[in-house]
């Protein structure tokens, strides 16, 4: 077999010797890019659980308005667990344990922070960037490894402070994941220690947040460009290694302006300046006691400056990742991939370009909302070609079905529903009617959710060979993805019914008291109405009956994620070892280390001989040609058919 190795001890396998580092340095204040990686993915992995959470409670209260949340007296006497919940979530409750609009805006816009800043983009970019790309273009490590370590550090410590505003005194913020001013800025200013707001504690976050956003996108682009190995090409890169190189930039250009106005709304909370708090403002009657003059619009600008491109960086970490999949499972060549690198170039280069489609509602001028609408139409071109290059790539492909080729799959129809339904959006006229509406969520969530999620959890399936030595169980993974696949439209589908009824993102009832809008009925109503007839469940025959059907989506989403838990750690010590260090076949240049991959990462001087998608290669002895192999099967990942590094290679490694 062309790159399988036989069964050694990796533990041995580096060509030079190191001295031992202890566990402190090695595994938790460590510069080695694969655990940095790891370290980014685990606590992105475990907020993505935590924003979920967050979801099924706001799902309840929407489904469920005034009945109390089932298990809140179990939950509240367990030692510990009881009073981390009571803290955070059951001193806001009503008294007889239901949710109110307080609550429910605390979670929505935690729910939103959580699962973008602190989960999507730390596993997405983060930790599959650190682990996968400085193996993919041959390094030994980042650019700046110490740099690197302290862009972990800065995100744990954004963590902490994010999650310490559940504790404070008012509680996490209410005013959405945008934070717009001059709602957050004068929510709850009658309470003078700075300290004690919700508000001074997310900023704070994110300010930490994004300077290690910066941190890492700094290392990234700079190892792209100077650390490829000999033979690597700009075209020989992986399209994964482009995508990140691209997301590199989009943050190093996108998330200063946010990081500014995240300054500049902290210096409005805390020492009283009125950089987005215009004069006049009054709150119960009364003029609020500030210096005035600000403007409002100057922080949505900010915001979505850096907004929009954030965007494409939860996008395309779906789509790197799944350029390595869905060739190496349909054992075809990636189709279009020059095409694909100018689209993710062009993607970049509009992505600046759109951010005000998201403020239609701000009464900017026809002409320029005009110009708004175009880019928006336009950039959507470039999305469309990466979509319809994946599509082609499965074309007479001889695809295996395990568990990562499942997710990627079930990604292309998602993404394309997300992206088909934000069309409408781009034009103002369309947006005005149905922003703030469940539509855009429903839109949005398609691409992020069903979208950039299962290309997630396809990049965990794909690596975790790499990384640990053994196999995810492939049962269990396809018990995970099933009810993840029915979740998510049950959840989401009818969004857009409910969006286009009218019903508000915010409304914590779910629209009870909003009568006239959710009396309307339509075939989507009566059905769920008559399965709930079927079933013995009284669901009415109106818009109210889709929160119900979103809510059990929500529950089947929840029981579906059981298995992966399970999955992921007891594999790590208890998974099917690996019998190759390339387990998938697979012919980009992370395979053709040990396994896992040793400090320094390859056991032989690296050169990339062609491109990274020969598969399927005619008149070759198997159906793959790795791009590290002079000829059929050598060198050998583990190096016993190649003489130890030359001495400027171990030279670099120092």
């Amino acid at each position: 077999m062309s790159a399988a190795a036989i069964p050694h001890d990796h533990a041995h396998d580096h060509a030079h010797d190191h001295h031992e580092q202890s566990w402190i340095w090695k595994y938790v204040f460590s510069t080695d890019h694969k655990t940095i990686g790891m370290q980014y993915a685990v606590t992105g992995m475990l907020f993505l659980l935590f924003g979920f959470f967050l979801m099924l409670l706001m799902r309840w209260s929407i489904a469920y308005p005034g009945v109390p949340l089932p298990g809140i007296d179990v939950l509240r006497a367990i030692p510990g667990l009881g009073w981390a919940f009571e803290e955070m979530f059951g001193r806001w409750l009503n008294a007889d344990g239901s949710l109110n609009g307080e609550l429910y805006n605390m979670l929505g816009a935690m729910h939103g922070t959580i699962m973008v800043f602190f989960g999507i983009v730390p596993l997405g970019f983060a930790g599959f960037v650190n682990f996968v790309m400085p193996l993919q273009i041959g390094t030994i490590d980042m650019a700046f490894p110490k740099l690197n370590m302290a862009s972990y550090w800065c995100f744990f410590v954004s963590c902490v402070l994010m999650m310490l505003s559940f504790f404070v005194g008012t509680g996490p913020v209410q005013t959405g994941w945008t934070m717009y001013s001059p709602l957050a800025s004068t929510m709850t200013i009658g309470v003078s220690d700075v300290w004690n707001h919700g508000h001074t504690w997310w900023l704070m976050a994110m300010v930490f947040n994004i300077s290690a956003s910066l941190l890492g996108s700094v290392n990234v682009v700079a190892t792209f460009i100077n650390l490829r190995a000999k033979g690597m090409s700009y075209m020989r890169l992986p399209f994964f290694s482009w995508a990140m190189f691209v997301i590199g930039f989009l943050l190093l250009l996108a998330f200063p302006p946010l990081e500014v106005a995240a300054l500049l709304q902290l210096s409005d909370r805390v020492f009283g300046s009125s950089f987005f708090l215009p004069t006049g403002l009054v709150e119960g009657g009364k003029h609020l006691d500030i210096s005035g003059g600000g403007s409002p619009l100057l922080y949505q600008h900010l915001f979505w400056f850096l907004a929009h491109p954030e965007v494409y960086v939860l996008i395309l970490p779906a789509f790197a990742i799944l350029s390595d999949v869905i060739p190496n499972n349909a054992r075809r060549p990636l189709w279009g991939y020059k095409t694909m690198v100018y689209s993710v170039l062009t993607l970049a280069f509009l992505s600046f370009l759109v951010w005000a489609h998201h403020m239609y509602l701000t009464g900017m001028g026809t002409m320029m909302s005009t110009y708004f609408q175009i880019t928006t139409v336009l950039i959507s071109v470039p999305s469309v070609i990466l979509l319809t290059c994946l599509m082609i790539s499965l074309w007479g492909g001889s695809i295996r079905f395990n568990t990562q080729m499942l997710f990627a799959s079930a990604f292309l129809p998602m993404f394309g529903i997300g992206g088909l339904t934000g069309l409408p959006l781009a034009f103002s006229f369309i947006d005005l009617a149905l922003h703030d509406t469940y539509y855009v969520i429903g839109h949005f969530h398609y691409v992020v959710a069903p979208g950039t999620l299962f290309a997630l959890f396809a990049g965990v399936y794909h690596w975790f060979p790499k990384a640990t030595g053994r196999f995810m169980s492939d049962k269990l993974g396809k018990l995970h993805f099933w009810p993840s696949l029915i979740g998510m439209n049950l959840l989401f589908a009818p969004m857009f019914i409910q969006g286009m009824a009218g019903f508000h993102r915010r409304w914590y009832d779910g629209g009870k008291y909003f009568e006239q809008t959710a009396a309307f009925q339509n075939w989507s109503t009566t059905f769920t109405h008559k399965v709930g007839a079927f079933l013995g469940l009284d669901i009415p025959d109106n818009m109210l009956s889709l929160n119900v059907v979103m809510s059990f989506g929500a529950f089947i989403l929840a029981l579906g994620q059981v298995p992966f838990i399970i999955n992921f750690w007891i594999s790590i010590k208890g998974g099917e070892k690996v019998k190759s260090d390339n387990p998938w076949q697979a012919t980009t240049l992370e395979w053709a280390t040990p396994t896992p991959p040793p400090h320094g990462n390859f056991v032989f001087d690296v050169n990339a001989h062609r491109g990274p998608y020969e598969y399927s290669v005619p008149g070759h002895p198997a159906d793959f040609f790795p791009q590290w192999e002079s000829a059929h099967g050598t060198p050998k990942p583990d190096g016993s058919d190649a003489p130890a590094k030359t001495e400027s290679a171990h030279a670099a490694h120092h």
